[in-house]
């Protein structure tokens, strides 16, 4: 599956999105062990999908789709599903999933600062536990790319590791997340993943998503903080991206 607009040459200080940061996803195994432990559940999706209004002929983007199940849930509802990565093997496994059910999304190897939309504007843009792979800078890239390509008035859905603790409480937090959150290998994310997660990846503050969100062209509709750590934004788009000017 070829890369989105392959020809475009970036400056040389362009962000690699294509080599990620985190756990290594190379191969068809690490990224079966990846699908098992996210915890994929299509009754998950289906709820998520019905909060969204997905339904026959709606258009859905998942950026950073990965295994591609939110994807090939929208297709079985009758959805014009597009699934966006960067990973070759999450495509083939997402692919292989979406052959399963006997359903098509159109696949596109590309990432959330390069992948450009055609055809309709979407109707819902959603991004699960993968903005986090960009720093800050190139997030708001990112935000701006998603709102471009989605119809005035429709849903952008962010769920994330965000953090919505005081910056002078952040180490218990994020000590208590590992100790928590972490799990024996083969039977979960590991202590390992947690602490590379926090020590290489780019979690950042909700305050911090939420300015982006809003310069991005998208008005919070709802936020939810379950866990210290992980956040849920339920976004629409405004009717115009033009930013108003601030003294």
């Amino acid at each position: 599956m070829p890369r989105s607009d392959p020809t475009h040459r970036r400056p040389a200080w362009y962000f690699p999105e294509y080599t990620p940061v985190g756990i290594d996803l190379g191969s068809k195994a690490a990224v079966a062990v990846y699908d098992r432990n996210q915890g994929t559940d299509s009754a998950t999706d289906d709820a998520l999908l019905d909060r969204l209004g997905v339904g026959e002929g709606s258009h859905l983007v998942d950026l950073a789709c990965g295994t591609g199940s939110l994807a090939v849930q929208a297709a079985r509802r009758g959805a014009v599903a597009h699934g966006v990565d960067v990973s070759e093997e999450m495509l083939a496994f997402a692919q292989a999933r979406a052959e399963r059910f006997g359903v098509a999304p159109h696949w596109h190897r590309a990432g959330f600062l390069d992948y450009t939309h055609s055809g309709p504007l979407a109707d819902v843009v959603t991004t699960k536990s993968a903005l986090h792979q960009l720093p800050d800078f190139w997030k708001q890239r990112a935000l701006l790319n998603a709102a471009g390509m989605l119809r005035p008035g429709g849903t952008f859905y962010l769920w994330d590791v965000i953090f919505s603790f005081e910056p002078t409480s952040s180490e218990e937090h994020l000590q208590q997340w590992v100790d928590t959150a972490s799990r024996p290998e083969g039977e979960g994310f590991t202590r390992a993943d947690f602490e590379a997660h926090v020590r290489d990846e780019f979690s950042t503050y909700a305050w911090i998503i939420e300015g982006m969100l809003q310069r991005a062209g998208f008005d919070v509709v709802s936020s939810t903080f379950p866990r210290p750590t992980h956040a849920e934004f339920c976004c629409r788009r405004r009717q115009t991206l033009t930013q108003p000017c601030h003294a």
